[in-house]
């Protein structure tokens, strides 16, 4: 499969990175929720490093997986 360049959207050629890095950031805030929820993010001392280190991780995991950055 090769790797797209970039994605046009209505006339707006968007960077696969970008994309990524959009559904990463929501996939860490629905864990974030998620991990309030259940009363599990009180066991981290700085939830705020944590949402941003899971943003990383899941961008990076979207961008490999999916899109094939």
């Amino acid at each position: 499969m090769p790797v797209p360049h970039e994605i046009s959207l209505a006339g707006v050629y968007l960077s696969p990175m970008l994309i990524a890095s959009f559904f990463g950031v929501v996939l860490a805030l629905i864990v974030a929720r998620l991990l309030d929820r259940y009363r599990l993010s009180r066991h981290f001392v700085h939830p705020a490093l944590v949402l941003t280190s899971m943003s990383v991780i899941f961008t990076l995991l979207v961008g490999t997986l999916l899109i094939g950055i």
